[in-house]
C-alpha cells in the first residue's frame, strides 16, 4: 500500500483469500494465487496449486504485482498501472493482477476500464470471494446497488472467505445508502459478530436505530462507537448522529462531549453548523 504482497494486500481489503497459495489480500481488496497446474493424483483431480507450482513468468508478474500495489498505497497511480501492466504481461491468466488494474482504474475515476478488468478478473476467478466483494462495491459506487447484492452475497456464501467482515460491512453500507435500513440490518448485526470493533459497523448500527426511533439502542452502538473509534477518526456526520442520540436521551453530558469533537474537527461543516442552529430534527 512495500512490505510484502501478503501483509501490503491485505490492508487494502479484498481479493482472492479463497485460492490456494494465496500471495495476500488487498483496504478491503486482493490476494495472488499460484496458478501453476500441478500433477493429477490417483483420484484424477491436479494437486492444489503452490508457490513451488509457478513458472518464471508468474514470480515476475508477482513480483511486478507487489511494486504496482506499492505505489497504489502511496496514491502513484500512473506508476502502479504500469506495473501491474507489466505483471499482466508476463502472466496473462493472474487473476489478481486485473483485479489489482481495476482498482487503479477506480482510483484515475475510469469507471469503463475498472469494470472491464473487474469483469476478467471475475472470469479468471469466479468463486474468489474477495473478488466478488471487490466487485459488488464498484457497482455499488456506480448506482446498480440490486446487481451488487448477488456479488456480496456470493462472497459471503464461500465458506474459505477469511475476511467475510468486509463484504457484510460493504452490503450494509451499500444498503445504508438506499435507506433500505432492514437490508443493512441484515448484513450489519453478522458483521458485528464477526469483527464487533469496526467503527463503522457500529455507526451505521446507530443510525438504523435513530431512524426507527429506537434511541436506547442507537445509543448502545453510540457508547460502542466511542470505545472502538478515536473522535478524530470520525466524519462529521457521525459525530453529529452521536450528538443527536444523546439529545433523545436527554444525556447533556454526552451531547456536549460529542459536540466538543464536532467542533474541534469539524468546525466549518454543516452538521456544526446544524448543530449552533439547534436543527436537532432537521
Amino acid at each position: 500500500m512495500p512490505v510484502t504482497v501478503r501483509r501490503s494486500l491485505r490492508r487494502l481489503a479484498a481479493f482472492g483469500a479463497a485460492c490456494a497459495g494465496a500471495a495476500g489480500v488487498l483496504a478491503g481488496l486482493l490476494a495472488g494465487c499460484a496458478s501453476g497446474t500441478a500433477e493429477p493424483g490417483n483420484s484424477g483431480r491436479a494437486e492444489l496449486a503452490t508457490a513451488s507450482d509457478q513458472t518464471a513468468a508468474q514470480k515476475r508478474a508477482e513480483i511486478r504485482l507487489q511494486l504496482a500495489i506499492g505505489y497504489y498505497q502511496q496514491g502513484q497511480l500512473p506508476v502502479a498501472l504500469d506495473e501491474v501492466k507489466k505483471a499482466i504481461a508476463a502472466d496473462p491468466d493472474n487473476a489478481d493482477g486485473y483485479g489489482v488494474r481495476a482498482l487503479i482504474y477506480m482510483g484515475m475515476g475510469e469507471r469503463e476500464l475498472a469494470e472491464d478488468n473487474f469483469v476478467r478478473a471475475m472470469k479468471l476467478a469466479p468463486r474468489n470471494p474477495e473478488i466478488s466483494n471487490n466487485y459488488g462495491s464498484f457497482l455499488c459506487s456506480t448506482g446498480r446497488v440490486a446487481e451488487s447484492f448477488k456479488h456480496f452475497d456470493a462472497a459471503l456464501a464461500n465458506t474459505s472467505y477469511q475476511s467475510p467482515a468486509n463484504a457484510y460491512n460493504n452490503a450494509g453500507g451499500c444498503a445504508m445508502k438506499q435507506k433500505d435500513y432492514d437490508t443493512a440490518e441484515k448484513y450489519l448485526l453478522p458483521a458485528l459478530k464477526t469483527a464487533p470493533d469496526v467503527p463503522a459497523t457500529n455507526a451505521n448500527l446507530a443510525r438504523i436505530y435513530y431512524e426507527r426511533r429506537d434511541y436506547a439502542r442507537a445509543g448502545f452502538f453510540i457508547t460502542r462507537l466511542s470505545k472502538v473509534a478515536k473522535a478524530d477518526s470520525l466524519a462529521a456526520d457521525v459525530l453529529w448522529l452521536a450528538i443527536r442520540v444523546q439529545h433523545k436521551l436527554g444525556d447533556k453530558g454526552a451531547e456536549s462531549g460529542w459536540a466538543t469533537q464536532l467542533r474541534r474537527h469539524h468546525s466549518a461543516s454543516p452538521e456544526y453548523a446544524a448543530y449552533q442552529r439547534g436543527a436537532f430534527d432537521e
